[in-house]
């Protein structure tokens, strides 16, 4: 059958794993980088923490209208203007020193001074950055779900998702090399670029099923097997206001969910290459495989997940009550995060690894968490909601990051910054069982949202 109806549509799929890859590699080069830039820019953490909590303040609010400019602009147009976008935002730290300068300048009219040069450039860097990134996840949905049928999206989804993992595992292999070679500024010039190159095959590959002369006739009917179904299935919806989706507990049930946990996972992301120097003196590239082999152990969580969950469903629980079984497994697995700083002294393996267990727990969390909002809601009301989550999870980020920053600073200036490590490891292993207990107790069985 396969042969018949033809394969294009994975080579859509295709270009959106790249950018999802892209779009990961862009956003932790920063991170990679914070040993060598505190030194040269006299940063202390809580600057960092300034920096890296404008990105995710800047993608949590952008979050909330990327979808919406996405189907005004239409998935061809509105991914790359995202792309161009968040790849200018990842190229112009290269010149956030320039940029800096002239900002402060200007601010320094209105009397605001608290920052400094650098720390400002990079602020507007990243916020850039974050704007266009939010775009990315929107924009291969809506082009997933304009290629696929509804029986292959979940598997598309997966496919394209799990350039996040890629992007994270290769972020840590190419950026120290390039940075001990060619220096700081080539990391964010060369990595940045890439995603003009991905632009150039997205504008030849990419057209509408409808007009796209690669497709088969047979592929195309394919394709629109179930559209008809959807398009009955869609008649007379009204959105959905957000005061409205507000008024039910499943909504802040996910809401919780998200800001107490999605800070973790932002945490291991922006803060692990600060943690490798400041416990056991490592920077460069002596951090490549360490990084590599923790974020590649993260593949598993986002794999294992998703299936978990059908152990339960299969036994004769529903849905949401088999999932969220599976989440409270899950839940306790970032437990042995604990064990990280106490058992640091043998080797800087123990912490990797056991961090790479917690963080792969995250994405089997994640993977969850995601689909009980489409257990309880009707589909009218789940890209709502989902963006209320994100934009939770967003605030919950900078929550930590900044928080993070302020016990480093603290800790490093009474000699042991390792304590400020070892408070927040211990905050990001019981996140999940905090996050859990509130979820179970503002919805403690499936209930449907009806709307």
């Amino acid at each position: 059958m396969e042969k018949t109806i033809g394969k294009y549509r994975w080579t859509i799929c295709a270009l959106l794993f790249f950018a999802t890859t892209v779009n990961y590699l862009d956003r932790q080069v920063l991170s990679l980088l914070k040993p060598q830039l505190e030194e040269i820019f006299g940063w202390s953490n809580s600057d960092y923490a300034n920096i890296a909590a404008v990105f995710q303040f800047t993608y949590a609010i952008s979050m909330l209208f990327a979808g919406r400019l996405v189907d005004k602009l239409g998935t061809k147009w509105g991914y790359a203007l995202a792309i161009i976008i968040w790849s200018v935002g990842a190229v112009i730290h290269a010149y956030a020193i320039p940029i800096g300068e002239s900002m402060s300048a200007l601010l320094g009219w209105t009397g605001i001074t608290a920052f400094s040069v650098s720390v400002v450039g990079f602020m507007f860097s990243r916020a850039v950055l974050a704007f266009g990134e939010a775009g990315n996840f929107p924009a291969a949905i809506k082009a997933t779900a304009e290629y696929f049928p509804k029986k292959e999206r979940s598997f598309a989804t997966g496919i394209f998702n799990s350039g996040a993992n890629v992007g994270a595992v290769l972020a840590p292999l190419s950026v120290p090399w390039i940075e001990s070679h060619w220096g700081w500024e080539a990391s964010f010039l060369i990595v940045g670029g890439i995603g003009f190159l991905w632009l150039i095959f997205w504008w030849i590959f990419y057209e509408k099923p409808a007009k796209q002369h690669r497709l088969s006739a047979e592929e195309l009917a394919y394709i629109n097997s179930d559209v008809m179904e959807e398009v009955e299935n869609a008649g007379g919806e009204e959105k959905v206001s957000w005061f409205r989706l507000l008024t039910f507990p499943q909504t802040w049930s996910f809401a919780f969910g998200k800001f107490l946990t999605d800070g973790v996972w932002w945490f291991f992301l922006f803060w692990l290459p600060a943690y490798l120097k400041d416990q056991y003196n490592m920077v460069g590239e002596s951090i490549m495989l360490p990084l590599a082999v923790l974020y590649s152990m993260t593949m598993i969580g986002s794999v294992g997940g998703g299936y978990f969950p059908t152990y339960f469903i299969n036994k004769g629980y529903t849905p949401y009550d088999g999932r969220m079984r599976a989440m409270l497994a899950i839940a306790v697995i970032p437990l042995v995060v604990l064990l990280a700083q106490p058992l640091g002294g043998i080797s800087y393996w123990i912490p990797v690894l056991l961090i790479g267990v917690g963080a792969s727990a995250h994405q089997a969390w994640s993977a969850n968490i995601f689909t009980t909002v489409s257990d309880m809601f009707p589909k009218k009301a789940v890209g709502s909601v989902v963006g209320i989550g994100g934009m939770a999870g967003g605030l919950g980020g900078v929550v930590i990051t900044k928080l993070g920053g302020a016990l480093f600073d603290h800790y490093k200036a009474l000699g042991h910054i390792e304590t400020g490590y070892t408070i927040m490891f211990t905050i990001c292993a019981v996140l999940y069982l905090v996050a859990w207990t509130i979820m179970k107790t503002l919805v403690p069985r499936m209930k449907l949202v009806e709307l």
